[in-house]
């Protein structure tokens, strides 16, 4: 059986001389590496120091009982920690075993202890400590799945909810929100604005300049978009194609108006070269449609208002802003 426990640590806490010789001789059979201490206190030192897989404790010490240093070993221990603790005891009443398994003990053998008996209950305490370590390890793997796992599923939530292209969010979440807050200004008795954008003339702007320059064109009027719309309730999204929408929660047909505009004239301001546009530039047309919800009254006809109010903007030239009331437009 020579180093079959080579690397065991046990630790035996005893002060009697006769005790340490004789478990020390049974314990060399199986190769573990030992710790002595002749106090509780010492024991206690050790622990913290060396972190034993196994404690043959004695209950009766000079300072304090074996008792107290498994409460105290316990205490030290993490969550994710554990020690064996066999009592050894001349002490032998079924109380005795009852408040050694009460203070933290694992089990208790009755002094003198016998070579086959103790050798027997450490190659048990060793496997339970394997069986134990194993679990952890397999805990903090399970544990570090699950956060891939969760963090693959947030991943996972931010794409589908983000158009891919511009980085804003999609029409899925513009449909989500609208819904929602739609519910919410009907509440309150409030009116919601949406704004459909359309960046005028893009076929023959991807057609002179390529569809890179088209993608990179789109980003640029999405950033654009969403950092006209600060507050949380309000949103902008890509809808599709070359086209944006914007929800303006709280928000009247003359404030829905006052937005658009200025997106508008930021676009325009930046210049971007469109030659086949009688604009020259990269300009935008929006339609408006604004009204205080009701529970007689659907929100798709919102949206279909708002881009009839989009197709009337074009009509009238592009590079402009058109209102319609809920419901207009056919």
């Amino acid at each position: 059986m020579l180093n079959k426990f080579g690397k065991l640590k046990v630790l035996l806490v005893d002060d009697s001389k006769v005790a340490i010789k004789a478990i020390t001789g049974y314990l060399d059979d199986l190769g573990v590496q030992l710790l002595i201490a002749e106090t509780g206190s010492a024991a206690i030192d050790l622990y913290r120091r060396e972190r034993p897989d196994i404690i043959l404790l004695d209950i009766i010490l000079p300072d304090i009982t074996g008792y107290e240093v498994a409460k105290q070993v316990r205490k030290l221990q993490g969550r994710d920690d554990w020690t064996a603790i066999i009592f050894l005891s001349v002490m032998s009443k079924d109380d005795d075993l009852k408040r050694g398994i009460e203070a933290g003990g694992d089990d208790y053998l009755t002094k003198p202890v016998g070579r086959v008996v103790l050798q027997a209950k450490v190659a048990a305490m060793y496997r339970l400590v394997r069986m134990q370590r194993a679990l952890v390890q397999l805990t903090e793997q399970l544990n570090q799945a699950n956060e891939q796992l969760n963090l693959a599923n947030m991943e996972l939530h931010r794409v589908s909810m983000t158009d891919g292209l511009t980085g804003i969010p999609n029409r899925r979440v513009f449909d989500e929100l609208l819904v929602r807050e739609w519910r919410r200004c009907a509440r309150l008795r409030k009116p919601v604005s949406v704004v459909m954008l359309d960046v005028d003339y893009f076929k023959k702007f991807n057609d002179r300049y390529g569809h890179q320059a088209g993608d990179e064109c789109l980003k640029t009027v999405a950033k654009m978009i969403s950092g006209a719309v600060p507050r949380a309730s309000d949103l902008a999204a890509r809808y599709g194609g070359e086209e944006f929408v914007l929800i303006l929660s709280e928000t009247d047909a003359e404030g829905a108006r006052a937005v658009a505009n200025r997106i508008r004239e930021q676009v325009a301001g930046l210049k971007v070269a469109n030659e086949d546009s009688p604009h020259r530039y990269v300009t935008l047309s929006c339609g408006i449609s604004t009204v205080v919800p009701g529970d007689d009254i659907p929100v798709e006809k919102l949206v279909k208002s708002a881009d009839n109010a989009l197709y009337l903007a074009k009509t009238q030239g592009r590079n402009s802003v058109a209102y319609l009331d809920y419901g207009q437009g056919g």
